[in-house]
């Protein structure tokens, strides 16, 4: 492997990485908040690439599609949470997983009513159409840069929020003890609620930052669904410091697994990580302890 090629793939996997935190941190959240598992959580991906495509062609202006889909998607979550999965905070993960499981189908049904099932177009903004020269021969996708930056601000300010306001006290306390929290005067389901919508704003995020580089199409969530679920495992339920260094490395494996190794074992390598990782500390790399 050549070196300009070692970094352009190095900095696909960041961004793969990326992606994948935004897109678990909200799931990591929700699973250790309130014990719930959301499958569901990729069409919330899907909604949002759809939901930007959307007002982009209404618009002709990519920054004011991210602004108008971000509500929307946290909207749709909201809606989800408080419609249907209120309902199975108490009821055992496999009455949880079925019923995600069918919104998935929902969802996809919908979006084929609303949308077709030929992909939708999602323009890349014309200021990041081209691409940056990095270093002597390597060029990398402007796009692709942005999605680093904003992927990074977006961490940074989660984690900052979740580790430094009081909001981020009582998320920490509840994806600690649930019971506790509520018992010291924490409106749980206010937390429930608004840690919900944040998650599914969030995926939004990851689905129409992806939407320009991979197609808008049905089905588009469910595959960096279960890479975001390898994430939040392997992190450790409940924390954003786990799920961010866990997307990173579950963001570069995959790359270069993909481009070094044959397709089989190239598909393979994260749960085989994954595995290993779970021998090692069962609990995932950063537990949140409770």
């Amino acid at each position: 492997m050549t070196f300009s090629l070692f970094v352009e793939q190095s900095l696909n996997g960041v961004q793969l990485g990326v992606m994948l935190f935004l897109m678990s941190a909200g799931l990591t959240l929700v699973f250790g908040i309130m014990n719930l598992i959301n499958l569901a959580h990729g069409s919330l991906y899907m909604a949002g690439a759809f939901f930007a495509a959307t007002f982009l062609r209404l618009t002709d202006n990519f920054l004011i599609a991210v602004l108008l889909a971000l509500p929307a998607t946290a909207l749709l979550g909201l809606l989800m949470e408080r419609i249907v999965l209120r309902r199975f905070y108490t009821r055992t993960h496999l009455d949880q997983v079925l019923v995600t499981f069918g919104l998935i189908l929902v969802f996809n049904d919908l979006v084929r009513m609303v949308w077709g099932v030929v992909p939708v177009p999602l323009r890349v903004p014309e200021p990041l159409s081209g691409s940056v020269h990095l270093i002597d021969g390597v060029y990398y996708p402007a796009f692709r840069l942005a999605i680093l930056a904003v992927g990074l601000l977006v961490a940074l300010g989660l984690y900052a929020v979740v580790v430094h306001t009081r909001i981020g006290m009582w998320i920490r306390a509840g994806a600690s003890n649930r019971a506790m929290a509520s018992a010291l005067g924490v409106d749980v389901q206010l937390v429930f609620s608004l840690v919900f919508a944040v998650g599914a704003a969030l995926a939004g995020l990851a689905g129409l930052m992806a939407g320009p580089i991979s197609a808008v199409q049905v089905g588009m969530g469910e595959p960096i669904l279960i890479l975001a679920l390898v994430v939040t495992v392997i992190g450790g339920i409940g924390s954003i410091r786990g799920a961010f260094v866990a997307a990173l490395m579950i963001g570069i494996v995959d790359t270069f697994g993909r481009v070094l190794l044959p397709p089989a074992l190239g598909s393979m390598v994260i749960f085989m990580l994954m595995a290993v990782i779970l021998a090692w500390r069962p609990k995932g790399l950063f537990p949140v302890h409770g």
